[in-house]
């Protein structure tokens, strides 16, 4: 296992930092029900981080905690060096967290440029006022916010549809048009909640070749949640993997390929 006490550089050459994000004795419960139990384990930064398991292992809800969704009973979330109070989404959003979901949530009747345009809602300073009469600051904030997606709807590929509806797009191409919005906050971290569900061969491809220049061109660091193996593996720096709630496994793809509890969790086989 490499040491993860300092910096190191990737097979491929993506450079894996200090600690971003530590969860620490995570519990979370509804009701009598413990759908994460006592789960620590970090996100490094500038690492494509997975996490893993079979369904029901609480995976979403752990992605769920990290974005301020859900609140644990128990343990602390540390976001660079510092214990994160209990928050909103909106406040967690702010810190430099920005995530996709399962289900895809996007505005359907409106263009692609403006759901994209929506995930620069945390860089808009100007006031109701200042937008209405839309001059000097406002006009030059609306301006810079404009550029900046437009980089996005290039880096992503999307530009041909950029003024089409949302709800006239087909499932592949609404999931690039989600992981647009949330790149347009410019987050540290990104999450992303199954960013291949319902996807076919072609299309994963092109959703794996993405996320993988996200975090090399513009450095961001990833959590991805993904029940194709082979894309976790090919995409993944490090992967922790859950069943039932606890924590069964955390490594790189090959420690995790060869943990025999991983094995038994995925594959429902005992060993000698």
């Amino acid at each position: 296992m490499k040491d993860m006490t300092e910096p190191y550089v990737t097979a491929d050459g993506r450079t894996i930092g200090n600690t971003l994000m530590e969860m620490q004795n995570i519990t979370l419960r509804f009701g009598g029900v413990e759908a994460i139990k006592d789960i620590s384990f970090d996100i490094r930064e500038g690492e494509i981080r997975a996490i893993i398991g079979p369904n029901g292992a609480g995976k979403s809800s752990m992605l769920n905690v990290i974005s301020g969704f859900y609140h644990p009973q128990e343990g602390d979330v540390i976001y660079r060096g510092k214990k994160r109070p209990p928050m909103k989404p909106y406040q967690v959003a702010r810190l430099g967290i920005a995530r996709t979901f399962q289900n895809i949530a996007l505005f359907e009747g409106m263009s692609v440029l403006d759901n994209v345009m929506t995930g620069r809602l945390g860089h808009m300073k100007s006031g109701m006022l200042a937008q209405a009469i839309w001059r000097g600051k406002a006009e030059r904030e609306e301006t810079e916010n404009r550029e900046a997606v437009e980089k996005v709807i290039d880096f992503l590929e999307i530009q041909a549809i950029r003024k089409t509806p949302v709800g006239r797009l087909p499932y592949g191409l609404k999931k690039r048009v989600e992981l647009a919005r949330a790149l347009a906050a410019e987050p540290k971290l990104l999450l992303l909640d199954e960013p291949m569900a319902g996807m076919n061969v072609e299309e994963k491809e092109d959703m794996s070749r993405f996320i993988l220049d996200v975090n090399d061109e513009f450095g961001t660091t990833i959590a991805l949640i993904e029940h194709d193996m082979g894309v976790v593996m090919d995409l993944s720096d490090r992967v922790v993997v859950m069943d039932y709630g606890r924590k069964i496994g955390d490594g790189t793809p090959d420690e995790v390929r060869s943990n025999p509890e991983v094995i038994d969790a995925y594959l429902g086989v005992a060993h000698d």
